[in-house]
């Protein structure tokens, strides 16, 4: 299982990179646009959608990303569109999403559920666009933040996790583990800063303040993404979202903390940089 998990973990990975590097803003959007696609086949399932439905609702999804892509092009970072787009992925995952952690559930509308998945998905897709319009490796920085806020959750977890995160939710998660994650980000973010000075003229004064803020909140994100597909995953009664990536799971566990995550590092840097 592991040689599965880490030969599956290369292959991503290279993919990932050469998509990145290699491709222009738009066309590095074909390859997003599949996972959106996947991604919102696995959430279907998960929401007890048929086999029809399930492909209805990733049609659905990947035409409202391939709209605002291909259609409106309005991922540019100076413009007034990105605050729209994801300031109502950031009302989700800020109030909506804490709610139904703390509640244990998730009402059973299947309204609800179809309208839930669009937020975790879709945005999560544009996010990546738009962070790479600005620079690839913006981007591939922002994503290294989230697997290290993983990795570091896990093993330090492992090694000394006693007090449960969220047992109801995710037995496995704990504090401690919480808390190895705020700190290996928070030293991640600053070696960022001090590696790429261009971005203090960006933020301007309070420049190490903000940094850390903004550490602090992704990394939060971070394991309230990861938590929220957890919540959906054992209200559907399944381990894993899909069976696509071997020893991974589905598209939808490698991704849940990027859906909470970057669309929120979008909307915080037009507002940190105060593009109009």
């Amino acid at each position: 299982m592991l040689k599965e998990r880490i030969a599956t973990a290369i292959v991503l990975l290279g993919g990932l990179l050469a998509a990145l590097f290699v491709l222009p803003t738009q066309q590095f959007a074909i390859p997003v646009a599949a996972i959106v696609w996947l991604a919102s086949i696995e959430w279907a399932g998960l929401a007890g959608f048929g086999r029809a439905g399930k492909y209805a609702y990733a049609a659905v999804n990947t035409l409202a990303f391939s709209t605002v892509v291909w259609g409106f092009q309005a991922l540019d970072p100076a413009r007034r569109e990105v605050a729209m787009i994801f300031a109502p992925s950031a009302f989700f995952w800020f109030a909506v999403v804490p709610y139904w952690l703390a509640r244990g559930s998730i009402p059973g509308s299947s309204a609800l559920a179809v309208l839930a998945g669009i937020v975790v998905v879709v945005p999560a897709g544009l996010a990546m666009v738009s962070l790479h319009s600005i620079g690839p490796q913006i981007l591939l920085l922002l994503l290294a933040f989230v697997w290290i806020a993983d990795i570091a959750a896990y093993f330090v977890g492992r090694a000394i996790g006693r007090h449960k995160l969220a047992p109801r939710i995710s037995p496995g998660k704990t504090w401690e583990g919480a808390a190895g994650a705020l700190v290996a980000t928070s030293i991640y973010a600053i070696i960022c800063m001090m590696a790429l000075p261009q971005i203090s003229v960006t933020v301007g004064s309070g420049f190490w303040g903000v940094c850390l803020f903004v550490a602090v909140l992704l990394c939060a994100l971070s394991i309230i993404g990861d938590l929220f597909e957890s919540l959906v995953k054992r209200q559907a009664g399944v381990k894993d979202s899909g069976t696509l990536l071997p020893g991974h799971g589905g598209v939808l566990d490698r991704i849940d903390s990027i859906t909470s995550t970057l669309p929120v590092a979008a909307l915080l840097f037009y507002v940190i940089s105060g593009r109009e």
